[in-house]
């Protein structure tokens, strides 16, 4: 790409960005006195994380949207063995761990019963 089409649109998303900060500051300048508005604003941060968390989660199997089911599964099941953990307060480490070995634990239950090939 080059500079003449890179710069501006480094300075857009730059304006883009600045402005998606500098708005709320400047819009409520006063405390949000609305309970609703304000439990809104509390779960805001946990449904974003979890939108961009859990499709990262299940596709990090190399699954595809029609294609092959069981590396889904594979990844429902680390997901299976992670929310548990994490809920009870485990370290991420651990989580993560955990995860990996319950993809892997499918996976080699798929290999061994000889429905998925590598």
């Amino acid at each position: 790409m080059s500079w003449s089409v890179y710069v501006p649109y480094l300075l857009v998303m730059a304006l883009i960005t600045y402005l998606v900060r500098m708005l709320p500051l400047t819009i409520f300048r006063k405390p949000i006195r609305s309970r609703f508005f304000r439990s809104f604003l509390h779960y805001v941060p946990y449904a974003v994380l979890s939108a961009m968390t859990i499709p990262g989660v299940l596709y990090s199997t190399g699954y595809e949207p029609g294609g092959d089911v069981r590396l889904l599964v594979c990844a429902v099941a680390g997901l299976a063995v992670a929310v548990p953990l994490a809920w009870r307060g485990k370290s991420l480490l651990t989580v993560a761990v955990a995860a990996c070995l319950g993809v892997a634990a499918a996976l080699g239950l798929f290999l061994l019963t000889g429905q998925m090939n590598l």
